[in-house]
C-alpha cells in the first residue's frame, strides 16, 4: 500500500510539472516584464556612470523605441531581426524542455543556411512552389542531422551535449570557410569566399516590396508563426511532447514510467537542429540571398537568451524574439540619433537574462507585482 501511494505521488508530481498550470503565468510573463524594466534602469545608470548626460539618455531610449516600432521601416527591421531568433529559440526551448542544454544552434544555423544556399543555386528549372519548400526542407534536414550527432553521442556514450555542441560549432565555422572556397560553390570571378546567389525561385519573397523596395520583412514571418503553433501543439498536445517535458523535469522518473531516454534525446536534439537549420535558411533565402563568412551573425547564441527569456514556452519565445529583434533594430537608431554605443544593447540584453535567471531577486524588488503563495499566506496568518 505504501509503495502504491509513493508511486502515485511520484506520478502526480511528474504530471503536474510536465503539464504546467496557470500558476506559472507570473514566471512566464510578469518576471520578464520586470526584468526588462530593471535592465533599462540599470542601463541608464551605466550611461550616467560613463558621463552620458540625462538628456542624452532620454533621447537614446526614445530613439530605441522609434527605431524598433516608430515607423513601418522600423517594424519591418524588427520583424526581420526577430524571425531567425524565434526559430532558433524555439529549437533551443524544445531541447531545454527535454533536459538538454543545446549550445550548438550557431553551428546548426550555419550548416542549415549553407545547405539551403547550395540547393537554392544548384537546382534549375523548378517553379517557386517546389523550389522554395525543397530549399527550406534541405536547410531543416541539414540542421537536424548536424544536431543529431550531439544527441547520438549523448545517448550512446554519455558525452555531454554542452561540450559536443560547442565543438560542433567550431567545426561548422571551418566547414563554412572550406565550402565557400570550392569552385562549384564560390561565386564566379570573386576572390573572397562567398557563395553563388540563390535563384529567384528559392527566395523568400518580401511582403511589403509593393510599398517600398527597401522594406526587408519577408515571407519567413509566416514560417515563424507556423513553427510557434507547431511547437506549442507538439509540446502540450502530443504524447511525444509530454515525454520531452517529463524527461526534462525528472529523467529518472521518466525512465521509471517507461519513456525511452535515448530515443527522446536524439529526437529532441534533431528537432531543435531542424528549427535552427530553418533559421539559417531564413537568413540566406530571405535576407542575404547567399552564404558568406559569418552570415549567422551570432544568432544562435542570442537565441539562447531568447529561449531563456521566453521560459522555454513557444509563446514566450515568440515575444522574447520580438523584444530582442526590437532591441537590435532600435539599437542601430539609438547609435545614430543619440551617439550612444550599440554595445549598450548587449548590456541590456545581458541584464535581462541575469534577472530572468534570478526570479526571486525580481520578486524581492517588486513584491507588489506578485501574488502571495499559499505558504506565504499561511505564514502571514500565523
Amino acid at each position: 500500500m505504501t509503495v502504491q501511494t509513493s508511486s502515485d505521488t511520484l506520478s502526480e508530481k511528474l504530471l503536474r510539472r510536465a503539464a504546467p498550470s496557470r500558476a506559472e503565468y507570473e514566471d512566464l510573463v510578469v518576471v520578464p516584464i520586470f526584468a526588462f524594466i530593471v535592465a533599462l534602469i540599470i542601463g541608464a545608470l551605466v550611461m550616467l556612470a560613463t558621463a552620458v548626460d540625462p538628456v542624452t539618455i532620454g533621447r537614446s531610449y526614445i530613439a530605441l523605441l522609434e527605431g524598433s516600432v516608430g515607423s513601418l521601416n522600423a517594424v519591418s527591421e524588427t520583424l526581420t531581426a526577430a524571425a531567425p531568433l524565434i526559430l532558433a529559440g524555439l529549437g533551443l526551448a524544445l531541447g531545454f524542455r527535454a533536459g538538454l542544454f543545446n549550445i550548438g544552434a550557431e553551428g546548426q544555423i550555419i550548416v542549415g543556411g549553407l545547405v539551403a544556399a547550395i540547393v537554392g543555386f544548384s537546382i534549375e528549372g523548378l517553379p517557386w512552389a517546389l523550389h522554395l519548400p525543397l530549399t527550406l526542407l534541405a536547410g531543416a534536414f541539414a540542421g537536424a542531422a548536424y544536431a543529431s550527432i550531439a544527441g547520438w553521442l549523448r545517448a550512446a556514450t554519455g558525452a555531454h551535449e554542452v561540450i559536443s555542441t560547442i565543438m560542433l560549432n567550431l567545426i561548422s565555422y571551418r566547414l563554412l570557410d572550406y565550402m565557400l572556397r570550392l569552385p562549384w560553390v564560390q561565386k564566379a570571378e570573386r576572390a573572397d569566399p562567398i557563395s553563388k546567389s540563390v535563384m529567384e525561385s528559392a527566395e523568400l519573397p518580401r511582403l511589403l516590396a509593393w510599398i517600398d523596395a527597401n522594406l526587408r520583412v519577408h515571407a519567413g514571418l509566416f514560417l515563424v508563426v507556423a513553427a510557434v503553433i507547431l511547437i506549442y501543439w507538439l509540446l502540450f498536445r502530443t504524447k511525444l511532447g509530454f515525454e520531452f517535458r517529463a524527461s526534462g523535469e525528472n529523467a529518472d522518473a521518466a525512465r521509471y514510467a517507461g519513456i525511452r531516454a535515448p530515443l527522446i534525446i536524439v529526437t529532441a536534439m534533431g528537432s531543435a537542429g531542424a528549427l535552427a537549420g530553418l533559421a539559417g535558411a531564413n537568413q540566406v533565402l530571405g535576407v542575404l540571398g547567399r552564404a558568406t563568412p559569418g552570415f549567422s551573425a551570432g544568432i544562435g547564441f542570442d537565441a539562447i537568451s531568447v529561449a531563456l527569456l521566453g521560459r522555454s514556452h513557444p509563446v514566450g519565445v515568440l515575444f522574447a524574439g520580438l523584444l530582442f529583434g526590437a532591441l537590435k533594430a532600435g539599437g542601430r537608431q539609438m547609435q545614430v540619433d543619440a551617439g550612444v554605443s550599440i554595445d549598450l544593447i548587449g548590456i541590456i540584453q545581458a541584464l535581462i537574462i541575469v534577472f530572468i535567471a534570478a526570479p526571486l531577486l525580481v520578486r524581492a524588488i517588486f513584491p507588489w507585482g506578485f501574488r502571495k503563495s499559499v505558504t506565504d499566506q499561511k505564514d502571514s496568518a500565523s
